[in-house]
């Protein structure tokens, strides 16, 4: 599935289970899967609660994962983002970036407005 069409489906769903809906609520469910997602590896790491049976922290894991796009793509909606072009774009300029350090032996060159290394 692209995102284009889970961006469709998750808005003709949003439109019949939330018709009232204010345009920030799926903002505020990333937040909230986020932090679900979060617990889960958290405990998993800490091997508490269950966690450290694998397969139940890879579910709770990948359930909040995919609540988080679900509501990333109804946001994008509400927004008047077209989240497939929002993602391309946004990975065709990360993909560009290094992070790794470079060699302490360049010279750092500073152009208007950015330091560049």
């Amino acid at each position: 599935m692209t995102l284009k069409k889970l961006q469709y489906e998750v808005t003709e769903w949003s439109r019949r289970n939330f018709p009232d809906g204010k345009s920030y609520q799926p903002l505020l469910g990333v937040a909230e899967e986020v932090g679900e997602l979060c617990h889960a590896h958290l405990k998993q790491e800490q091997g508490i609660r269950g966690y450290d049976d694998l397969n139940k922290a890879h579910k709770e894991k990948m359930d909040a994962i995919g609540d988080i796009v679900i509501y990333l793509a109804d946001y994008c909606h509400r927004q008047a983002i077209d989240f497939q072009n929002c993602v391309d774009w946004t990975w065709e300029k990360v993909k560009k970036r290094k992070w790794t350090k470079k060699d302490k032996t360049e010279t750092k060159e500073i152009k208007k407005g950015e330091i560049t290394l």
